[in-house]
């Protein structure tokens, strides 16, 4: 995987926070960068993962550990979707 600096302006006190140390955290502030434009889906968690050079489930559990679902759907939104998908299983267009 090839590697490019990239320099960005950020406050003076938040550096010390930019500059990880480690690959750990250096993998968890890029997986951090990356996840905007998963919320706006852009990327994929898979083309996130992609960029960073590990697995989807690697970058899953990544955002489990700093508190982000990778799931978005409300209790309402899952009720409404297993619904759904009993309705046409009933219908007999689903195996």
């Amino acid at each position: 995987m090839a590697f490019v600096d990239v320099n960005i302006k950020v406050p003076m006190e938040m550096a010390v926070y930019v500059k990880p140390s480690g690959k750990v955290n250096e993998l968890e502030r890029n997986a951090l960068l990356l996840y905007p434009y998963i919320l706006k889906q852009t990327i994929s968690h898979g083309r996130a993962a992609e960029i960073l050079g590990i697995r989807k489930n690697e970058l899953i559990d990544i955002y489990d550990k700093l508190g982000f679902s990778y799931l978005d759907f409300s209790i309402d939104d899952l009720d409404a979707e297993l619904e759904a998908y009993r309705n046409v299983k009933e219908k007999g267009e689903i195996a």
